[in-house]
């Protein structure tokens, strides 16, 4: 079994002074949420995902090695970075960055030889509502391990990838579900074979062709901040008085939901996804202190997507995040009509009419 120790780096063969590298990483959509967490950002239930294909984040590193000159009191002893967002300086970024690379130092002590300059972007509009931490923290850990692939070429595919995903979940948990692999998992589970609560892991079963090109069209109902932090919500999970009941709830979805992208069930499907849904926010709901994350609209749309499920029997689904967007989930074969009930029926009800059309991606990029 593989353990934290697997991924501390000891040493180096390679000597590298500068360069740059450039990684896209996609955003994904939970089908069986994660929700609580223990510490170190080890999840308290297994969750499943899909990877988005166009909402992504892009992030070139570049790096150059400290110089011996530099007074070490200086920058010698600590992390040493500038961070742009669209190429810009974003200074109120760079505590989050701190924050990570403290996490992460033990894995790659190399990070304190080198200055960095960080210079990410979203391919979905800044703040459109969609979380960008899962997928801006993925296309950093990817760089990360580009370079300690440089450092180190001896460091297998199966290994770079698993402890990208493993250094991505110290960032923001769900990063780590956007490394690789259309569908990933991530917790420990007894019926899927390699799954950890360290990184995530592709979905290895053979994929009904069902889910192939599985549409995501995103509603942006609220662009606004998050009404609370993942990390204030997850927290709220500690002494919950449902919490015990709703992780027993996610393993048995995990084992139903694995069946379904088997045997390509999609009233099951549909089931799982939306339940998995309003759990999360009942979950938040009931938490203490309690809150709402839907707002009207959010509801306005669940109940047009019940009511054109039912009429026209096209297996059109929502899930949401933390938040009060709404993911449309649907197959592709159903794509013209679904886009256009979304039209003429859904984008009344989006903060300014906005909306974002995805499919289900394979995950990160070098670019």
């Amino acid at each position: 079994m593989i353990s934290e120790k697997d991924f501390i780096s000891t040493s180096h063969s390679n000597t590298i002074e500068k360069g740059t590298y450039e990684w896209s990483a996609p955003s994904n959509i939970a089908l069986v949420k994660y929700w609580g967490k223990k510490d170190h950002q080890i999840p308290a239930n297994p969750s499943i995902s899909f990877t988005l294909n166009h909402c992504k984040t892009i992030t070139k590193l570049s790096f150059e090695k400290k110089s011996t000159s530099i007074d070490i009191n200086e920058t010698g002893n600590s992390f040493s970075f500038d961070l742009l967002f669209e190429g810009k300086p974003k200074e109120d970024f760079k505590p989050k960055i701190q924050k990570f690379f403290e996490r992460i130092e033990v894995y790659c002590p190399y990070l304190k030889e080198y200055h960095f300059t960080i210079d990410t972007q979203n391919t979905f509009p800044h703040s459109s509502g969609i979380a960008s931490s899962a997928s801006g923290m993925a296309a950093l850990a990817m760089n990360i391990m580009n370079l300690e692939k440089a450092l180190n070429p001896t460091i297998t595919d199966d290994y770079f990838h698993q402890k990208a995903s493993f250094l991505a979940r110290l960032g923001s948990g769900s990063a780590c579900r956007s490394i690789k692999g259309n569908i990933v998992v991530w917790g420990k589970h007894k019926e899927i074979e390699g799954s950890s609560d360290l990184f995530g892991i592709e979905f290895s079963s053979i994929l009904h062709s069902n889910f192939e090109n599985y549409q995501d069209t995103i509603l942006l109902v609220d662009k606004g901040e998050k009404q609370v932090s993942s990390t204030v919500g997850h927290d709220l999970m500690h002494n919950h008085p449902f919490a015990e009941q709703r992780f027993l709830q996610a393993h048995h979805n995990l084992s139903a939901i694995k069946s379904v992208l088997e045997n390509g069930n999609l009233e099951e499907f549909i089931k799982i996804v939306e339940s998995e849904a309003l759990t999360l926010h009942s979950m938040m709901m009931t938490s203490m202190p309690y809150f709402i994350l839907m707002k009207s609209n959010t509801l306005e749309i669940i109940n047009k997507i019940w009511k054109f499920r039912n009429e026209t029997k096209i297996p059109v689904c929502f899930t949401l995040d933390a938040g009060a967007n709404v993911h449309v989930l649907y197959p592709e074969n159903v794509r013209v009509e679904t886009l256009q009930f979304i039209k003429d029926e859904l984008v009344g009800y989006c903060q300014n009419g906005q909306y974002i059309c995805d499919e289900i991606g394979f995950g990160a990029q070098k670019l």
